[in-house]
Parts: structure tokens; C-alpha cells; sequence
């Protein structure tokens, strides 16, 4: 947990913040930002604990940066979802109760969802057997979870690998399986008022839209409600899989989706060289005037950063706003930020999530 986490510093913390993105966008003459706060406590969605052992207990801790014998051992966790706080005590009294369950056992992730799903990993130094199996069994069905156990070379799955979230975007509710192990946005409040603001910036098209990092399909499904059709690109295999799902389960036909990182998009899209994995996807049938990213905390690399200047509108989201701060300074010459935004999807830390939308001049 951050040793800043004060309900009463919010206002503040946020304020810097927003002074910072500021800061970063004011060379290229950005709009003031719109602001989107958080929930103060209870707001993310997800969280992963080590387990310390002391008189023969096991203890929910964590340690802080570059401190791996002096544990912080944990009750409750005011910044998680509250259904995560509720399962804690209950989760550690069944281990506590079932050597089964507790036998070296040293790591227990949660995942929850805004639609109160929930699956728990937990993670163990020793083989998985059936005395394990019903006991987790037993836990799964106690708790009204999925379980999923974890050992060297082994994942047994009690329930579902995936949790399940619903989330509202311009008066639609889109459902998104999470799967276990892969990326999810962690705060569910935040994440769905950036989804509406991607929305509307956007806006209403009749041509087709690029994405390049679509992850589980988090921004492709309400954006593909905006155009005609969408070319989405994601490298992740088990991200790849879920957003095929996703896109399935929301009966969301007009996207076509290829594993392929942003380079290799780029070296197709110029020709450079064919990829099987367009085979019977024709790339100059796309009447491209959109492109949306949501690079790693790197950002864009210059050769990707160069393919989105080909686009009329470039809609950026961003989890690093130095690296988007950069690749703004690559574009500004054809482009103008046209709209901005900070997403405060971390609070009491320095990191933030912002947004733009650039156009051409």
C-alpha cells in the first residue's frame, strides 16, 4: 500500500497532478484538460500480496521498493475494491484452518470486477494434489469465487480463468472477460469514464479506425460502435484470445483483429514485407482516417509514431505522459491537440493516465 494513502490529500494530489500534464502539453499549446477523479478508497480492482510466516501463521504483506525482509503485514486494504476486503479475512481464516490449503503456500492474487466477480490466485512452492483440489473445491464454492492454483509448472483451475466485468459507455453495458494473468485496467470507475471520453472524442464516423495495442478489447468495443469497421492489433496471445471473446459476446461484428506488434503492423502497412497472419485481410480496403493507441509506459517508437502521422486523427492514451509528451513533439508539426485529459487511475502515487486527441492541421 503507499505510505501517502490519505482520503484528505486527495484534492491535492490531484491538483499537482493536473499541474504536471499541464506542464508536459504546454509547448504545443494543448486545451485546458479534462479532469476525471477517482473514487478515494476502495477504487482498484486488483491486488497481490506476499505471504509472511510468523509463529506459525501466514500474514497478507507487502514491502516496500527495494525491501525484501521487513514486511508490512496487512489486515485490510483500504485502497482495493471493498469486495477485496471482504474476501481477505475470509480467505485467510480457510488457510488458516486447511494445511491443504496453507502448505506453502506464499502468494494470493485478487481480481475483482465493478459487475462483483471475483477470482483468486493462489500461488505455491510444492506440487498441487487432490487433498488440494477439494479443499480449493470447498473454498471456491465457500466464497463464491473462482480459484485458481499455481505451482512450477502446473495451473488448476476451480470455477473460471477469467473474471467478468460490465461496464456502461454511452448508455451501453459492454461485458469484457478478464482473464487470469493478463493485463486489466485496475481502476474500474476510472477506467469507465475513460472509455466515454475515448467515446465522444471520437466521435460519430463513416470511415474506419486503426488500433494499435487493443489488449482485451477494453477501448475496441465501444469505439467500434463509432465507425464503420476497425483493424486491431495486439501481440498478447492470452489478450488476443480474450478480446476475440469479448468482441463475440458483445456481438461486436465489424472488427477485424491480428496478433501482430505496432512494428510489424507498420513494416505491413508500408509493404516491407507480408505477414501470414494477414493472410485474407485486405489492408487497402480500410478507408483509415483514425488511429488509437494505448502504447506501454515507452510509448510509441519513432517508426510507429511516423505511421500515426498518416492519419487525419491520432487519439492517444497514455500511462506515461513523458513518453507522451515526446511522441506529441515528433507530430506537432502536422498535428494539433485538439482535446486533453488526465484519468486519475492511480491515486496517492506520481503516476497518471492522460489523453489526447490530435488532428491534423
Amino acid at each position: 500500500m503507499s505510505a501517502v494513502f490519505d482520503p484528505s490529500t486527495y484534492t491535492q494530489q490531484l491538483d499537482a497532478k493536473v499541474a504536471r500534464l499541464r506542464e508536459l502539453l504546454a509547448p504545443f499549446a494543448a486545451p485546458e484538460p479534462a479532469v476525471f477523479d477517482s473514487p478515494r478508497e476502495h477504487y482498484r480492482l486488483r491486488a497481490e500480496f506476499r505471504l509472511w510466516r510468523e509463529n506459525e501463521q501466514r500474514f497478507y504483506a507487502m514491502f516496500a521498493p527495494g525491501e525484501k525482509y521487513t514486511p508490512i503485514l496487512i489486515e485490510d486494504f483500504p485502497i482495493a475494491s471493498q469486495q477485496i476486503n471482504d474476501l481477505m479475512p475470509r480467505l485467510k481464516a480457510a488457510w488458516q484452518a486447511s494445511s491443504a490449503l496453507s502448505f506453502k503456500l506464499f502468494q494470493v492474487e485478487f481480481l475483482t470486477t465493478l459487475a462483483g466477480d471475483a477470482m483468486i490466485t493462489l500461488c505455491y512452492h510444492r506440487p498441487l494434489d487432490e487433498h488440494w483440489e477439494a479443499a480449493a473445491q470447498q473454498l471456491a464454492s465457500d466464497l463464491g469465487v473462482s480459484i485458481i492454483g499455481r505451482s512450477k509448472g502446473k495451473r488448476v483451475v476451480i470455477g473460471r480463468d477469467y473474471a467478468v466485468e460490465e461496464l456502461q459507455i454511452a448508455g451501453r453495458t459492454f461485458r469484457y472477460r478478464q482473464p487470469e494473468g493478463a493485463f486489466t485496467q485496475p481502476n474500474g470507475a476510472v477506467n469507465q469514464k475513460m472509455l466515454n471520453w475515448a467515446y465522444e472524442a471520437l466521435g460519430e464516423r463513416e470511415d474506419d479506425l486503426l488500433e494499435l495495442y487493443c489488449g482485451n478489447g477494453n477501448f475496441t468495443l465501444p469505439l467500434a460502435t463509432r465507425v464503420r469497421k476497425v483493424l486491431a492489433t495486439e501481440i498478447s496471445k492470452t489478450s488476443v484470445n480474450a478480446a476475440l471473446h469479448n468482441l463475440d459476446d458483445n456481438a461486436v461484428d465489424n472488427v477485424r483483429l491480428v496478433r501482430l506488434s505496432a512494428e510489424e503492423l507498420t513494416e505491413a502497412l508500408n509493404e516491407v514485407r507480408p505477414f501470414r497472419r494477414l493472410e485474407g485481410i485486405d489492408l487497402k480496403s480500410y478507408q483509415f482516417a483514425s488511429v488509437f493507441v494505448d502504447p506501454p509506459r515507452a510509448g510509441m517508437d519513432p517508426d510507429t509514431c511516423e505511421l500515426t502521422r498518416r492519419f487525419d486523427n491520432i487519439l492517444y492514451i497514455s500511462c506515461n505522459p513523458e513518453t507522451l509528451a515526446a511522441n506529441i513533439a515528433q507530430l506537432h508539426d502536422t498535428h494539433r491537440i485538439e482535446r486533453c485529459a488526465l484519468f486519475d487511475q492511480f491515486p496517492y502515487t506520481h503516476h497518471m493516465e492522460s489523453g489526447v486527441l490530435l488532428v491534423r492541421r
